[in-house]
């Protein structure tokens, strides 16, 4: 591996692992329901930037993109249904607080 290879596995490693820290942070501290949304955003690109860079750092990047684009796509479909969800509980509550979840019962 050459040094502009480990310099780029680092830069994304790096980059990954601040999007992951902010988007947990984001997950465990608020209750609106739309920076749950961001924080699973933030989240799935960190994993995808670790992708990226074990596709760099293995020399299988052909691979690494092809399961990039089926992260991309997964994720996609999750964040549809999770702001359908989210626009339902807004329609019902008046509110994105998850606190006002309480007033449920199940």
């Amino acid at each position: 591996m050459s040094a502009e290879q480990t310099l780029l596995f680092w830069q994304y490693a790096s980059t990954g692992i601040l999007l992951l820290v902010i988007g947990f942070y984001c997950l465990l501290v608020t209750y609106n329901l739309f920076r749950v949304l961001i924080g699973l955003e933030l989240l799935i690109k960190g994993v995808t930037l670790f992708l990226l860079a074990a596709g760099v750092i293995s020399g299988h990047s052909a691979l690494s993109q092809g399961v990039i684009i089926t992260v991309i796509v997964i994720e996609v479909v999750v964040m549809i249904v999770a702001a359908g969800i989210v626009l339902g509980f807004q329609d019902k509550f008046d509110s994105l607080n998850v606190k006002n979840a309480r007033e449920l019962k199940g």
